[in-house]
Order: structure tokens, then sequence, then C-alpha cells
């Protein structure tokens, strides 16, 4: 395979607390060295990193590549490029596919579909129950068996507590994360913005805040009893991570993420009706988005995920609380994080961790390090790049983005996975 030398970047690897400028070199799809060349190392392609960072390929908790059956909306291809555009390496991917993720065969689908497109590591959720109807459990063993990094019902809540409790003793024998999306369905009813005054005014079906408090409560008891490794998917309000906290100090084994999206957009954003800005769970308020940050520097929050989703144009065109929720959101992961930083509501070093070794403590997968040994998954990021969002130069299938018109600063130039180059800003497509 293909020699790499990375010269004069600024390589950041939160977790070995590297954060200095050095080479770093690659060959047979490990890295073979970092600031002292190795003995007899000739490299056959070399990268210009000066004034950029140079960081552990990205891992997105969760994105839907809508591929099987939603080629409409995008493929595994579509969306593995648009994320090896943004340095994303590796994917958990949400078992509601169609089929869903609930049998072995389905699993490899996505896995064959991965292996030939060559861009990303892709990792399938099985279905925590049968068909995600909350009533049968899922074959959780043969999943694993297949490949599941972990199980979810994705966004269908369950509302049989008896049910919950086990798939959490289920999915706890065969040793898999839970990553559960909290909502209750009755105290939802259908709403589609957080309640408060916008809601009010613009006569949209609210979401409270105890939608998702409750149905976080119960789980943490069902986790205390079962023994469970519960990891809560897209918090979106503050007392949220009070509650996730409160688990931690005691002991429980949880875990917890938050979309992009919430830290940067509140529900004064869908004022004018923004269907863009529907997303599940919902934009709240400033005090929550306030709350998530809070949470991300104390650590109750230990991931952030673009929550990608990818809509046909159709899905959008319709009075708010009749499109589709969720945003495509897959490349502008990296930036949006780095905003945060610029703005000093984030460390640098603790952004790339909730984006690499964090991530990867969650899924218990060997990625998101700089370390020697290691797969030569690596992101190459300038940090002085003007970056302009707009639908011709996003990549996805889904121009369904909220933040079309930003100006954002810092884009990716380069995208290693396994030592091959899949992504070169400098190329022509």
């Amino acid at each position: 395979m293909m020699r790499i030398h990375i010269k004069e970047g600024h390589l950041i690897d939160p977790a070995n607390k590297l954060d200095a400028k050095q080479d770093l070199y690659i060959a047979d799809g490990k890295i073979v060295g970092i600031k002292k060349k190795p003995q007899g190392f000739e490299s056959d392609v070399q990268i210009d990193a000066k004034d950029k960072l140079v960081l552990p390929g990205l891992i997105d908790l969760c994105a839907r590549l809508r591929e099987p059956g939603f080629e409409h909306k995008g493929t595994i291809l579509t969306e593995s490029l648009a994320a090896s555009s943004s340095g994303i390496t590796s994917i958990c991917c949400p078992p509601d596919t169609d089929p869903i993720i609930d049998t072995p065969a389905v699993v490899e689908f996505i896995n064959q579909r991965s292996r030939d497109a060559g861009l990303t590591n892709i990792y399938p959720l099985g279905a925590l129950t049968q068909g995600l109807k909350s009533e049968q459990l899922s074959e959780m063993y043969l999943l694993k068996q297949a490949g599941c990094i972990g199980v979810s019902n994705a966004l269908s809540p369950i509302d049989n507590a008896e049910v919950l409790r086990r798939s959490f003793e289920y999915a706890h024998s065969c040793e898999l994360t839970v990553f559960l999306y909290a909502e209750d369905k009755a105290l939802k009813n259908n709403g589609t913005a957080h309640e408060g005054a916008i809601s009010t005014r613009l006569g949209l079906p609210a979401i409270p805040e105890s939608a998702e408090t409750v149905a976080i409560s119960r789980a943490l008891l069902l986790a205390e009893q079962t023994g469970v490794r519960l990891h809560f998917c897209r918090l979106s309000s503050a007392r949220s991570v009070s509650l996730i906290k409160a688990a931690q100090e005691q002991g429980l084994p949880i875990t917890a993420d938050v979309a992009i999206c919430n830290l940067h957009l509140t529900d004064m954003d869908i004022a004018d009706y923004n269907s863009d800005c529907h997303l599940q769970p919902p934009l709240r308020s400033e005090r929550d988005r306030a709350g998530l940050i809070t949470g991300i520097n104390d650590g109750a929050i230990t991931a952030v995920c673009s929550d990608h989703q990818p809509h046909d144009v159709d899905a959008k065109a319709a009075p708010f609380s009749l499109t589709e929720p969720g945003a495509s959101t897959i490349e502008l992961l990296l930036p949006l994080m780095m905003h945060l930083v610029n703005r000093k509501e984030l460390k640098r070093e603790k952004a790339i961790s909730l984006l690499t070794s964090q991530p990867a403590n969650i899924l218990n997968i060997d990625k998101g390090s700089l370390e020697t040994g290691k797969d030569a998954d690596i992101c190459i990021f300038d940090t002085e790049a003007d970056n302009s969002v707009n639908k011709t130069n996003l990549l996805s299938a889904g121009k369904n983005t909220p933040f079309l018109n930003w100006e954002l600063q810092g884009a990716v130039t380069h995208t290693l996975l396994n030592g091959k180059v899949v992504f070169d800003r400098s190329k022509p497509d």
C-alpha cells in the first residue's frame, strides 16, 4: 500500500493528549511514526499540512444514509461521499431503514454497500424490537454476530415498560449497548415544536420538555435495575442533562450525545416557519442550548453527532407541521464545532474529543486516535479556509440544512481511510 508523509501539520489527538506540530508517517494502512521518521521509510506521497490541523478521522454517532429503502433521499454512496468530504471516517447508522435492520441479511447488505463505496467505516445499529414495533424483542445475539455495534429502537418509543425492561436485560446479556432516543409518545402528542412562547405564537402543536425527561427518568430506573450499558441519543433540554449527570455520579454506565443543530439553534429559528428547522428532537430555548453546552463542558455529554437526515425537496415543501423532521448536516459537523470553539463556548481539544476519542469509547471501537500502530483514519482541516454554506457545494443528496447562507471558517482538505486518500479538496471531482 501507499506510504504517505503528512508534513508540518499541527497534530491534535485528545486520546493521547497530543497537541503539537509534528510530522506523521503512514504505511500499509497504519500510522507507523509520529514526529520521527521510521527507519527506512520512503514516502510515495507527501501531503503539506503546514498551518493545518491533523486530526483522527471523525466518528459520527448518528447519520441516516437512507439505504436501503429511501434511495430517493440518498444512498450509502452519496452520503459516504459527503461524510468523507468533512473528515468523517466512521458512521453509526440507526436501524430505521426499509427493511428494518432486524435481520443479519440487512446488516450484510449495508456492510456490502459500505465496502463497495470504500469511503467510510459504517457501523449499523440493530433493532431493539422486531420491526421497531415495540412488541417482540429482536434477535440481538444474531444481530451482534452479523456485525451490529449496538441496538436501538430509533425514533420509535417503547411505551410498555415491561418490554423496555426485557429489552435492556437481553441487550445486557449480549453485552450490547442500548442507544435510546428518549421520548414519551403520549406527552409528545404529535407535537412538532418546543413548548413555549414561539410555538404558541405560531400556533404549532408543542412538545414539552417533560416528553424527554419523563422517558429518561424511566429508562434510568430500568438501567439501574438491569445493569445495561445505556447511551442516550440527542438530548435537547437542560433538565435532561442534570438527570444524566446525577445518574453518572451514582456510577451507572450511562453516556449521552447531542446533535450539532441543538448547540447552535433555538426555537427562535423557526419563527418564520422554516421547515429546515423542523427537527426531532425539537430546537428548544436558549436556556436549554446553554445547558447542553454546560453538559459538554462538565462531562455529562460525551459526544456530538450530526444527526444527519437528508430529505428530498417534497419532504420539506409543506406547512411546518406537515413536513418531515430532520436536517442535512454531515458536511458541517466539524466546521460548526470549530465555530463553537471560535465563540469560546468550547475548548478546541474538548471539541475534537467529542468527535473522535469519546464516540469511539461509546461504540467500543479501536478508532479515534493517532497512536502508532492504529488504522490511518485521518482528517486534515484548514482552519483559515472560507466555508460558505449553499446548496451547490453540498455533496449530500439532501440539501435541507438550516445553515444555508452561513459563513463558517475552516474546511477539510484531505481525508484518509486506512491509509488511502478518499478525499482531496484540491482535486476536481
